[in-house]
């Protein structure tokens, strides 16, 4: 018998908060996952995206790293920074709970978009 869920959800994002990213001590960009959280609460977001703070997700050296998930396709982000970047996420998440239907993540996260399973040559 195969399992199924009743939470169907359009989509998850799910972002890094492990030995590395997030963590300003060290040095690291904010992860503003607070106010993250409290949106998505407010919202009632997680009913069509649902938002899930994790622990590392490598890979470190992209530090505030985060996955997105669709049924088409899972998008990595890496460096993730700065209010304009995390508010993108938002609206994104709100346009796709308003619409009912995932829709096409910003411009403004493709320089951040990378291949979580490409492997470099490594010159040694």
């Amino acid at each position: 018998m195969q399992l199924i869920t009743k939470r169907m959800a359009l989509a998850q994002v799910v972002f890094c908060q492990g030995c590395c990213c997030g963590h300003t001590d060290r040095g690291k960009p904010e992860l503003p996952a607070e106010q993250l959280k409290e949106i998505w609460k407010v919202e009632k977001l997680n009913r069509t995206v649902q938002l899930t703070i994790s622990g590392c997700l490598g890979p470190c050296d992209l530090t505030n790293v985060a996955l997105v998930i669709t049924p088409e396709e899972n998008v990595w982000l890496g460096g993730m920074a700065g209010e304009e970047v995390y508010e993108s996420i938002v609206t994104w998440a709100r346009s796709c709970h308003a619409e009912g239907r995932v829709i096409p993540l910003p411009e403004v996260l493709t320089p951040l978009r990378f291949d979580r399973f490409q492997m470099k040559e490594v010159l040694l």
